[in-house]
């Protein structure tokens, strides 16, 4: 995509819209894991916030409105939210036939007149193999994966879609995503934990809550109008699997499981997991956390194991920021 990584240095910074007195609708397409965590921290910041989900549960929406959750609307009947949106994050994965959001509501996004800022949830995958050398945010996409390359083609298609708009773009390329209900400490918990022994072999991963603030300060901070950015979601550390279940491990005081060869465990893989591991990148996210002034508030999976159970012993340590 033609200029995807230029925008990166050199842009002044907007001032938060929320700041200016300016109404802000965000619409959230795919109340998902990190999805609904992004709805719940931008209604804290004053914004009236929209959420898509296929098919929402028994009286969600009614639920959501009085508990002071963001409106929850079936993915099919988001057109109207979608017109009235001054920033719409996508969430939901492409499939075979392009991105969802774009087929379904192609015509209500190009109706949106109030549109500034468009977030799109791409995937580190785009980089592909690099043989546990590092990808940057300039580092041309070489995906070899189907799902990497439906990410990459959406990622040009919402491009495509707000030329000549004026709306911004923020491409978030994100790392293995854990958080509270999902991490090795749940694996542990649930007996399904296992370290596959593969030296050399390591994975970027991103903490839940920081790709919620690194969307905030996308919105607070987007690049120029009309111009896209690549953002890299992933922390300081890449680490082995192996590295990350005995930690977990050690924090619930249990005894870590026993290593198994890696060609043991790529038998019992699923064809997902298999593509995981077919591929090892390091992922640098300096230039990103720049652009958008933030620090990560866990820089490896130590802290964010450690949050995660704080915030389980009801401390919070997951929770805010």
């Amino acid at each position: 995509m033609a200029g995807e990584t230029s925008v990166m240095a050199g842009l002044a910074p907007h001032r938060p819209c929320w700041q200016q007195g300016v109404a802000m609708h965000l619409v959230v397409a795919g109340l998902g894991y990190a999805g609904t965590e992004v709805a719940r921290r931008a209604l804290a910041a004053g914004m009236t916030v929209t959420g898509t989900r296929r098919e929402p549960e028994g009286g969600e929406a009614a639920d959501s409105a009085s508990s002071g959750g963001p409106a929850v609307l079936r993915f099919a009947e988001a057109g109207p939210a979608l017109r009235h949106a001054t920033h719409l994050l996508v969430t939901a994965a492409p499939g075979e036939a392009g991105d969802p959001v774009l087929q379904a509501h192609g015509a209500a996004i190009a109706a949106a007149e109030r549109l500034r800022w468009v977030g799109y949830m791409s995937t580190t995958a785009v980089y592909g193999d690099l043989g546990g050398g590092w990808a940057e945010e300039a580092t041309p996409p070489a995906p070899r994966q189907d799902r990497a390359h439906r990410r990459l083609a959406a990622e040009r298609a919402w491009a495509t879609a707000l030329v000549g708009r004026g709306a911004a773009l923020d491409l978030f390329r994100t790392a293995g995503i854990y958080g509270p209900g999902r991490s090795a400490l749940d694996d542990l918990r649930a007996g399904r934990a296992r370290r596959v022994d593969r030296p050399g072999h390591v994975f970027s991963r991103i903490h839940r809550d920081d790709i919620a603030a690194a969307i905030l300060a996308g919105i607070a901070r987007p690049p120029a109008p009309g111009q896209a950015r690549v953002l890299n979601l992933a922390d300081d550390e890449p680490a082995a699997g192996a590295d990350v279940v005995a930690e977990a491990a050690r924090l619930l005081g249990l005894e870590p499981p026993p290593l198994v060869s890696f060609a043991e465990a790529w038998e019992a893989m699923s064809p997902m997991g298999r593509s995981f591991w077919s591929e090892s990148r390091r992922v640098r996210s300096a230039a990103t956390k720049a652009a958008l002034g933030i620090e990560w508030r866990y820089p490896s999976y130590r802290e964010g194991l450690r949050g995660i159970l704080a915030a389980e012993a009801g401390q919070g340590g997951a929770q805010t920021g």
